[in-house]
């Protein structure tokens, strides 16, 4: 049988890729991106693509495992206890690091994302949304506080975890509103996506994509999106501060992290291999359509600047509010 022109160079292109990167297969020892979220959430979907793509170019299987619980902080605790060996690696996004960092002690976490991870690359960014179920009849975010002034004990937010840029932004809102609200902590975004469609929770402030399907339905609704300014991906959704309740949040990206002391062979072989995969033109696609998120290949070094940066931001507004997260 003959192969398609398309599919032969598609393949030719893998194979010199990988012969770029030096990479050969390594016998029957998998690498793993760990997740810290269930199955069916932002982070999981991307491992999962990357997985993919990445054990077609490094020849190599590539398994994703899912380590769910405290905001990421079980993942990551696996992962900052794994040996340095380019076997084991985690997909999360920068609130795990960030306000993981900024809310618990090094004593609780297990682990000093300042010195106990290698960074290896930012992978995406994306908006992040507050979404309500639809049958509350709220379009705006002045008719939903309305709502909200109406309905004063209906004025919790699902978010994935506590202590999050969601839950910040979450209070943030109801300061500016001049509401009272509370925070329901999720195992993830999969569980507050369904229990926000089946209306056991009547608001969520997510990953703007992981509700995608739900408000292209009817069943759910974006009130608007945490950001200076809407994003391409959602340019029919106003930005919270546009319409008067500006929360100071902004757009989240998810990066992947080793265990420190991460050989420089192994770094870069997986920082070109990541570089290589989100470039293609499918991948970008499959983020854009799919999950509302822009394939967006920073370095490691970048990825490290930009914490630092939301670490700076968020600290204030932290310990403004008084929050003492459950240990």
């Amino acid at each position: 049988m003959t192969s398609h022109p398309i599919l032969r160079r598609s393949l030719l292109g893998l194979a010199l890729a990988a012969a770029a990167l030096g990479v050969q297969a390594q016998g029957d020892k998998p690498i793993r991106l760990l997740v810290g979220f269930p199955p069916g959430g932002a982070s999981d979907s991307v491992a999962r693509v990357l997985a993919e793509k990445l054990q077609v170019l490094l020849k190599q299987q590539v398994i994703v495992e899912n380590r769910p619980g405290v905001g990421g902080r079980i993942a990551a605790q696996a992962v900052k206890n794994a040996a340095p060996d380019g076997l084991t690696y985690m997909v999360a996004p920068n609130a795990t690091f960030v306000f993981q960092h900024l809310t618990y002690p090094v004593s609780v976490l297990g682990y000093d994302m300042t010195t106990d991870f290698s960074s290896v690359a930012q992978i995406n960014s994306y908006p992040m949304a507050m979404v309500v179920n639809a049958g509350v009849g709220v379009k705006t975010a002045k008719e939903y506080v309305a709502w909200l002034k109406a309905n004063p004990d209906k004025g919790t937010f699902g978010t994935a975890g506590q202590g999050g840029d969601t839950h910040f932004n979450g209070l943030q809102f109801a300061k500016v509103a001049g509401v009272k609200m509370t925070v329901v902590p999720y195992r993830g975004n999969g569980p507050l996506v369904t229990d926000l469609v089946g209306g056991q929770i009547l608001t969520g402030n997510m990953v703007a994509g992981d509700a995608l399907q739900h408000v292209k339905s009817g069943k759910l609704t974006y009130i608007g999106v945490f950001a200076p300014k809407r994003s391409p991906l959602l340019p029919d959704v106003p930005t919270l501060a546009e319409q008067g309740f500006d929360t100071g949040g902004d757009n989240g990206w998810m990066g992947l992290w080793g265990p420190a002391r991460l050989p420089k062979a192994e770094l870069e072989r997986m920082q070109g291999a990541l570089k290589h995969v989100l470039a293609q033109p499918e991948v970008k696609e499959l983020m854009m359509n799919r999950l509302a998120q822009v394939a967006d290949y920073r370095s490691g070094e970048e990825a490290d600047r930009q914490l630092k940066a939301e670490l700076a931001h968020w600290g204030p507004v932290i310990k403004a509010s008084g929050f003492t997260p459950a240990q």
